[in-house]
């Protein structure tokens, strides 16, 4: 119930303002409803600080019950004190008395004594809470109540301290605090005459305020519970006040929207209570016509003022309403904005009780000005439309999504055939293209496919012209169909396709020609590029030839110098007849030149052959182990002289099908040039194995090695590397090109790796097996 009672305050805050305005005019109770508002609203503006006052008041409220009570309990209990330490010294006194009258009638013994101590204690009415003591001269404890009676006989201090006051003054000591027992007690003491002893009595402070505390405690008891309660009810207070402000915000809130919602959306509440003429508007109304918002309710006559005489009588709907003719309004009509200027309102009331003797209407005007002038606009532009379509040389139809007919132009019912009165709107396109003129021929066309799911068409009338018709879809579904007169287009056509044709014809022939032309123009650059390269080959190899030729002019003739002046001095007999040792030293050294110049003779020959083809290979099954060491016997000689040590990493058993000839001069090659520019002292080491279908060959020496930018030199035909190391050693330069060109001419591929002053590693590979066979 509370929930929905929370979700009917926005409604109620809707109409709480119609429902005030129409309180005015309904007689006493309203009017004392409306004088009784501003007591109710300066109670409202009071009720935050009467929220804030309330706990403070019961605060205030529970300190001053708790300090009332307070003094009223320490009140009673210092009764409490007063009234024990009376009796007390009364009880000391009455004791005192009857022992002395006991003593007047003669010597009284211990249990008289007691006897008296009896009496006294059931004529005052004293419980065990209290003592009675009777003591002799040096107060020792000659007869006692009945509670301590075991102190009989010792001296009255050795079980109770703070009673020396008591000894010394007796009466004038009054009432005394003394311990005794672990307990607090009030002791009062009466001193007989003429040191007769004393009496003394005793009263426990626990027991004589055990009913005090009993009540303090059952005090404190309440107040607790009546403190919880209070604040109990502070906060059920709090709680409903923060629930009442949430209602309260929600109410404003829902308020301003409906307030922020009726101005924006350009509408105002009314109330009409015909009975008294007056009409009540809202905020909003007055703002949509630009007058100033007033609390007053407007009179009839006001109303009628501002609406245009030409669209609404306020009197004739009025007398309807009278009469019961009907309940409601539904009307448009203009009012007068405050600047001038008309506005269109559409109101719409109903009347709230019919069979109420006072007639009330409540209703809604929303300014629909920019409707109405949308529709004039609307309208306008449509009869524009409508006649731009008339006027276009393209035949034109709608239809709507049913195939109904919309509107077509003229030029449609010509161009089908149609008599004015087959064009009937609503009528179906079936029964429209039945009444149509014959279609000869139809050809859909290709349309692409961003336009939707429209269609474009030739059709061929019956007369001859041609007509291209386009379909396509609106967005409630229907369908638009324009149609172009193409007949001089189709006639040009023929001339076009036929021109077309030949233009064809000749673009083609313009095409070969073209790429006839193209072609040899790559040609010629594919020529001029291989020119160019076979030209820069040829200088190279000149270059190359001339530095040859001119290394081996020297190598040339050195030797030759060597032969021809030896052989002179052999002849001429220099150094006597012939047979001598000198002559066999000359003989030794023409020897050794004449070897020299056939080795360097038969590297040009052999080079010269692999360069012009002419070098056959005669492929068989080789052993290369043996074949290897008998090489490395070969220059072992030349290694021994300077001190190089040759090693072989070769297995036992590695075959391969080769030439024999030309796989001994490339290791015989491979392994001079190592021992040739390796130093003294020096390594150089023969290592091989295979791998897949390939011999691996590798020669690794200790030498002078090769620069970087001399490597890509190695391998050419007649090119040489010098450096500071290899200037020293003679040759053709052609051991290395010899090597690789027999390596390639096997299907293999020679390749050097090197380090300046560290050493040289050449690596051959050459296929083994069946492939080397087809090689």
């Amino acid at each position: 119930m509370a929930k929905a009672d929370a979700w009917a305050l926005p409604a109620r805050g809707i109409f709480s303002r119609f429902w005030s305005r129409r309180r005015r005019s309904m007689g006493v109770a309203g009017n004392a409803k409306i004088i009784a508002a501003p007591a109710y609203e300066r109670l409202v503006a009071l009720e935050p600080y009467l929220r804030r006052a309330i706990p403070v008041l019961i605060i205030i409220f529970l300190v001053i019950v708790a300090a009332t009570r307070f003094l009223s309990m320490m009140a009673w209990r210092d009764d409490i004190e007063r009234d024990t330490k009376r009796l007390l010294s009364a009880a000391a006194d009455n004791v005192a008395q009857s022992v002395l009258l006991a003593r007047q009638d003669g010597e009284i013994d211990g249990r008289q004594v007691l006897a008296l101590i009896e009496k006294a204690e059931r004529g005052l009415g004293i419980g065990d809470e209290w003592l009675l003591v009777v003591t002799d001269e040096s107060f020792v404890v000659t007869a006692a109540s009945q509670q301590i009676r075991r102190m009989a006989g010792q001296p009255l201090d050795a079980f109770m301290t703070g009673g020396q006051p008591l000894f010394m003054f007796g009466e004038r000591a009054g009432v005394q605090d003394v311990h005794m027992g672990g307990a607090d007690w009030l002791a009062a003491a009466s001193i007989l005459p003429a040191g007769q002893g004393a009496i003394v009595a005793l009263a426990q402070k626990d027991e004589i305020f055990a009913g005090w505390r009993r009540s303090v405690s059952l005090n404190v008891t309440l107040f607790v519970l009546t403190a919880c309660v209070l604040m109990a009810i502070l906060y059920a207070y709090f709680s409903q006040a923060a629930r009442a402000q949430a209602a309260d915000r929600i109410y404003l809130e829902a308020h301003q929207r409906i307030d922020l919602a009726l101005v924006r959306g350009k509408c105002g509440l009314w109330d009409w209570d015909m009975a008294r003429g007056k009409m009540y508007w809202s905020r909003s109304m007055y703002e949509m016509l630009g007058y100033e918002a007033t609390d007053a309710m407007l009179s009839f006559g006001e109303v009628a003022n501002i609406i245009h005489p030409d669209d609404a009588d306020l009197f004739t709907l009025a007398n309807r309403i009278v009469s019961h003719e009907t309940d409601q309004i539904d009307q448009v009509f203009r009012m007068r904005h405050a600047d001038g200027r008309w506005i269109w309102m559409r109101a719409r009331a109903q009347v709230v009780d019919p069979d109420a003797p006072e007639i009330h209407l409540i209703g809604i005007a929303v300014d629909v000005t920019e409707q109405r002038t949308l529709a004039q606009q609307t309208e306008a532009a449509d009869q524009r439309l409508r006649t731009a379509i008339e006027n276009i040389t393209e035949s034109f139809v709608l239809w709507d999504a049913s195939e109904r007919l919309v509107m077509c132009n003229t030029k449609y019912q010509q161009d089908t055939g149609l008599d004015p009165s087959d064009i009937v709107l609503g009528v179906h396109r079936s029964d429209v293209e039945a009444r149509m003129n014959t279609i000869r021929s139809e050809r859909r066309l290709l349309r692409a496919a961003n336009l939707g799911a429209g269609a474009t068409f030739e059709r061929q009338l019956a007369d001859g012209r041609w007509l291209q018709v386009t379909e396509l879809k609106t967005r409630d579904g229907g369908t638009v169909s324009v149609g172009t007169d193409i007949t001089q287009l189709k006639q040009h056509q023929e001339k076009l396709v036929d021109s077309e044709r030949r233009l064809m014809a000749t673009i083609h022939d313009l095409s070969v020609a073209r790429r006839a032309e193209q072609e040899r123009s790559r040609e010629l650059v594919e020529l001029n590029r291989k020119y160019m390269r076979e030209t820069e080959r040829a200088e190279a190899a000149n270059r190359a030839k001339s530095e040859f030729l001119a290394n081996m002019s020297h190598e040339l003739r050195t030797p030759l110098n060597a032969i021809i002046g030896f052989s002179e001095l052999i002849q001429q007999k220099l150094f006597g007849p012939l047979g001598s040792e000198r002559y066999d030293e000359y003989i030794g050294d023409i020897y050794a030149s004449g070897t020299y110049l056939l080795g360097v003779i038969n590297d040009i020959l052999d080079m010269s052959k692999i360069e012009a083809g002419q070098f056959s290979v005669s492929r068989e099954s080789i052993d290369l182990a043996p074949l290897i060491r008998e090489t490395v016997r070969v220059v072992s000689l030349q290694a021994a002289k300077k001190d190089i040590e040759v090693t072989t990493e070769i297995p036992d058993s590695i075959s391969l099908v080769a030439d024999r000839r030309a796989i001994k001069q490339i290791v015989i090659n491979l392994l001079s040039n190592a021992v040739k520019f390796t130093g003294q002292g020096g390594k150089v080491t023969v290592r091989s194995r295979k791998i897949s279908n390939a011999l691996m060959l590798s020669i690794e020496d200790s030498g002078c090695g090769i620069p970087r930018a001399a490597l890509k030199k190695l391998g050419r035909p007649f090119e040489q590397v010098q450096n500071q190391f290899s200037k020293s050693h003679t040759g053709s330069g052609l051991g290395l090109a010899i090597s690789r060109s027999l390596t390639e001419l096997h299907g293999g591929a020679l390749r050097i790796r090197s380090r300046e002053g560290v050493g040289t590693i050449v690596y051959v590979r050459i296929p083994t097996g069946e492939r080397a066979k087809a090689a």
